[in-house]
């Protein structure tokens, strides 16, 4: 029997569904072949995410009106809470029609007053030789309803000019979207070499295998307007799709979500309980969706260069940013109604290869943190107990989401990242010096602007 091949829990595909309770909810067709299929649906008003639930589609199908019923009996709570705070009280449970209202919703207002001025938001997107998922990310982008941005794609260490010529091709006569190519190999370091160039207030950063929803950025900017001290916002990231074991189980093992509560993170009012705050910082959010201050984010030096996929790290560049921004007195957000959707990896072998990184990531990061705040360290000691039960125990926040269909060799695999981890930082950062001298060296015997070609290179 394969990894894929579980008798005691088959897996079966489902659809990934988006059901908007401000307008009429949808029949749902059964899946061909199938005698009923599976759905996995997110559910919102006035674009506020409330909450998830699956249904089984029968083959005849499910009428929108036993979708409302399910909807109402799984969310009853949350959509009473929303709509109260609209000063709605809705009598009765809720039915195919959803939930029109004749005026615009009191929350609906709010964003407007919290939006009459449109800051400049500067979108960044590393990319390395994968134009067929970057095209439709970039498309996603492009759809926003936020009306000020500009695009920057940076190019990472690619091995071919695919990249380059479709940019030149599709944009050169663009003004908001921009190509930058960076030769030296790392999410971090792409993310970096944006950072000089860009205009904006906001910086959001994204990777190229998502698409985002069209509300994205104006949720993410909204944060940043409610309060001047957020100095990062992070947002909800779903699944695009859940056609194989592979991608159902990136979800039980924490996907990228982090809830469906908006939660503010700083040092002094907003504060977790947690007993591993603030090193938990995968609990803040993940780096395919994450907007900062540029002020902020340059005050901090940017990204560390040693983490991120790309590097001997392989990860770990989100979660030493995310520290960074708390550590220095700013706060953070978790906004779920920054809605993106990420294309999971299909098979096992990537899949396998992603948990393992997620380890060497998590105690690179943890490696690195105690190197750039030495005087944390006994404090980070103290917490070493719980966070060993964090990792181990199966009925720890991280690991009981686990069904029995959960390859125990994902876990392993993370677990000896984990400690290779703690190495790979101090390897990463011997590299990346060794790289950067190299190319130094080379540079100075090509011409200028060779490994670095500016947007203004899109119309040669």
């Amino acid at each position: 029997m394969t990894l894929l091949e579980n008798k005691a829990n088959p897996f079966q595909p489902m659809q990934v569904l988006c059901v908007d309770l401000d307008r009429p909810l949808p029949d749902l067709s059964c899946r061909s072949n199938f005698s009923s299929s599976q759905a996995w649906i997110l559910v919102r008003l006035h674009s506020h995410a409330l909450g998830e639930l699956d249904v089984e589609i029968p083959k005849n199908g499910l009428t929108g009106e036993d979708l409302a019923l399910q909807i109402w009996k799984k969310l009853e709570t949350p959509i009473q809470d929303h709509l109260a705070k609209d000063n709605v009280f809705l009598q009765g449970p809720l039915h195919q029609a959803g939930l029109d209202e004749a005026s615009p919703p009191a929350c609906l207002r709010i964003r407007e007053d919290l939006l009459q001025e449109y800051p400049l938001v500067s979108v960044v997107i590393a990319t390395r030789d994968r134009l067929g998922s970057l095209q439709p990310c970039l498309s996603s982008i492009l759809a926003s309803d936020y009306p000020n941005f500009e695009v920057i794609v940076v190019d990472n260490a690619p091995r071919s000019e695919e990249t380059a010529r479709f940019m030149r091709s599709a944009f050169a006569s663009s003004t908001n979207v921009r190509y930058l190519r960076e030769d030296i190999p790392g999410l971090a370091i792409a993310h970096n070499r944006a950072l000089p160039e860009l205009k904006g207030e906001i910086v959001a950063f994204t990777d190229d295998d998502v698409l985002v929803d069209r509300n994205w950025l104006t949720s993410l900017v909204m944060n940043f307007q409610q309060d001047p001290m957020t100095g990062c916002v992070t947002g909800m990231i779903l699944p695009y799709e859940l056609e194989t074991a592979p991608q159902f189980w990136i979800e039980q093992f924490g996907g990228f979500g982090k809830g469906y509560k908006r939660i503010v993170y700083d040092l002094k009012e907003k504060r977790s309980h947690d007993i591993l705050f603030p090193y938990s910082a995968g609990r803040f959010g993940s780096g395919a969706n994450m907007a900062f201050r540029t002020s902020v984010l340059t005050s901090l030096g940017g990204f560390d260069g040693a983490l991120g996929a790309g590097t001997l790290a392989k990860g770990g560049d989100d979660l030493a940013i995310f520290f960074d921004v708390i550590a220095s007195g700013s706060r953070l957000v978790y906004e779920p109604d920054a809605l993106i959707y990420h294309k999971h990896r299909r098979d096992y072998a990537g899949l396998a290869d992603q948990a393992y990184g997620y380890g060497v990531g998590l105690s690179a990061f943890l490696m690195r943190t105690i190197i750039k705040y030495p005087g944390r360290l006994v404090d980070m000691c103290s917490r070493f107990p719980a966070g060993l039960r964090h990792l181990l125990d199966p009925r720890s926040q991280k690991n009981r989401r686990k069904k029995g269909d959960y390859p125990r060799e994902l876990t392993r695999l993370e677990r000896k990242g984990f400690i290779k981890g703690l190495f790979a930082y101090l390897q990463s950062r011997r590299h990346l010096q060794k790289l950067k001298t190299r190319l130094s060296k080379a540079q100075k015997r090509l011409s200028p602007g060779f490994l670095y070609p500016s947007s203004k290179d899109l119309s040669k």
